[in-house]
């Protein structure tokens, strides 16, 4: 596989978009290597959802698209950025039990930080940012298929 694989899709931001950046990534990084149904395959995914839907709902309109950019560098390390024009970084804000929204930062660095990988905001050179989540590659044919450890004993999907 080359050095560096690259790809980017702009979108406006609308909330159809996250799904259309959802089946984006997960065709691209499938094309790359990834088997589809793995919990690989999964996080990435609930990453993208989260971040792009952040870039639709907490931009209050100021950004009119938003960018997500893939790069797989030397087949070691996947970054996932998206990029919005709004300059407000992402907030923790406090996830109360009865709040509807406030949890998508806190869900990405939790899978973020699960996988081994990091989490940063750059600024962008118009005054928006973008938020960057690089993450260990390392799809195999046994993603997904070995999901339940047992004391030692590695066990499929719907054994005992």
């Amino acid at each position: 596989m080359a050095d560096l694989l690259e790809s980017s899709i702009t979108l406006p931001s609308d909330p159809g978009s996250v799904s259309v950046a959802r089946g984006h990534v997960t065709d691209v990084v499938t094309e790359w290597g990834l088997p589809p149904g793995g919990d690989m395959a999964d996080t990435i995914r609930l990453i993208v959802s989260e971040l792009t839907t952040n870039a639709v709902q907490h931009t209050f309109g100021q950004s009119p698209t938003f960018t997500v950019d893939l790069l797989l560098e030397r087949d070691e390390e996947l970054r996932i950025g998206v990029t919005d024009s709004h300059p407000r970084r992402p907030q923790r804000l406090p996830a109360a039990v009865r709040q509807d929204n406030g949890r998508g930062m806190v869900i990405v660095r939790s899978l973020t930080a699960h996988s081994g990988g990091r989490l940063t905001v750059t600024p962008t050179p118009d005054g928006g940012k973008t938020v960057w989540v690089a993450l260990p590659w390392a799809p195999t044919a046994r993603d997904g298929a070995v999901r339940y450890q047992d004391r030692g004993r590695a066990r499929g999907p719907g054994e005992p």
